[in-house]
């Protein structure tokens, strides 16, 4: 699971439906969680040209901490022009 939207960055790069992938989640005191989202020009690439963080609410009882970061993500403005990849 994924997220696609295209990206620009502060330097002016811009990517076309960039790759954006939740890495490096670390869940505290079992309420909330941090987490990255690493940008990469395609699926395929494996080196990020940016990366984000993030901290969110997390539920123990709810879906596993990778869907509920991607759940959140989708609440934020900045990715409402995202879809699912």
């Amino acid at each position: 699971m994924a997220l696609q939207k295209t990206v620009t960055t502060s330097h002016g790069f811009v990517s076309q439906d960039a790759y954006h992938k939740v890495d490096n989640i670390k869940i505290f005191s079992k309420s909330s969680m941090t987490f990255d989202i690493k940008i990469l020009k395609s699926k395929n690439e494996t080196i990020a040209f940016d990366t984000l963080s993030f901290q969110c609410m997390y539920e123990l009882d709810k879906e596993n901490p990778i869907k509920q970061a991607y759940l959140y993500l989708k609440t934020r403005s900045e990715f409402v022009d995202s879809t699912d990849c």
